[in-house]
């Protein structure tokens, strides 16, 4: 089934009535440091702290009482596990996420908060895979795949969906960081359906299988990504790569160093707390200012679950 606006608009119907509206934030400073016009939507804001509420919300929601008598499983490094934890919360579902033993302590203490049962496993994707499937085999859950699914791409889109209702005036471009690809493929169906902005991702350089696989056409199914952004240590979904050709003009890379340059600056600049993961936009235009002069950029700000006893400063 190819995905489309409608999607998008009855997944937002659907989700609107347990998620926040978040705002749009600015900055004149760093307008003036970047050298072009920069909107952040402040999905940090969302519940659970990220913009992963979205999905997790749509994918429980969008499932009958039957579908849920048993229970959903995932696994997650994170803000997944801690969307779906909460959303099966809303509809007294048991959830069960298998999760890698190096995920931040402040993610595994929220998932466990929204009731989740946590099952550790070795920081592979073929571990956490394997460890899912062996408890859909014995438990009959219900997998709620972090990215590579409809329900949760078509959830994610919704924050896009917002962002250009909240901004009347014309975007050229629209910016988001690439982990699975949830985020960036409603992101791209969105944004291409309602308007002529182009679709950036971005992606740190130590964990750049999606744009490796933009430039071969081939998506990369084995990648060991090691970044500071945990949050896009992930390998790009089969669904989402299929969408993300067909709605995403490019992918920029972006050093460890400056994501946490960047990270520090909106912390300081924007007054809010922000993950590694949300900065990587912005480490990008950065990295490559000379595209975004003069251009009015959208960046999604993907959430806020940071260790503070981990900071990189």
């Amino acid at each position: 089934m190819k995905l489309t606006i409608k999607d998008i608009q009855q997944a937002h119907k659907r989700i609107a009535p347990y998620i926040h509206r978040t705002p749009i934030l600015q900055s004149q400073l760093l307008n003036k440091m970047m050298g072009c016009e920069l909107f952040f939507k402040a999905e940090n804001f969302q519940k659970i702290g990220a913009f992963k509420a979205r999905g997790g919300c749509n994918a429980i929601f969008s499932m009958d009482d039957t579908s849920l008598q048993k229970g959903v499983v995932t696994h997650s490094s994170g803000n997944h596990g801690a969307a779906l934890a909460w959303a099966a919360s809303l509809r007294d579902a048991p959830c069960t996420v298998v999760m890698p033993e190096n995920a931040p302590e402040v993610k595994k203490a929220a998932v466990a908060g929204y009731g989740a049962n946590i099952q550790l496993c070795q920081p592979t994707m073929a571990a956490r895979e394997g460890a899912v499937a062996v408890l859909i085999q014995e438990q009959g859950y219900r997998l709620v795949h972090p990215y590579d699914a409809d329900e949760i791409i078509v959830g994610q889109g919704t924050a896009a969906l917002e962002l250009l209702e909240q901004i009347d005036q014309r975007l050229d471009i629209v910016m988001a960081p690439v982990g699975g690809g949830g985020l960036i493929a409603g992101t791209g169906i969105a944004v291409k359906a309602l308007s002529n902005a182009q679709v950036l991702g971005a992606e740190p350089e130590q964990a750049k299988d999606a744009w490796l696989g933009m430039q071969s056409g081939e998506r990369l199914a084995e990648y060991s990504p090691n970044t500071i952004a945990d949050g896009l240590r992930a390998t790009v979904g089969v669904r989402n790569f299929a969408v993300m050709r067909e709605t995403v003009d490019d992918i920029l890379l972006c050093s460890e160093e400056r994501i946490i340059e960047a990270m520090r600056l909106i912390w300081t600049r924007l007054k809010v707390i922000v993950e590694p993961s949300c900065a990587v936009p912005l480490a990008a235009i950065m990295d490559q200012p000379e595209q975004f002069q003069g251009k009015r950029v959208a960046i999604i700000l993907t959430g806020g679950n940071v260790d503070l006893d981990g900071l990189p400063w």
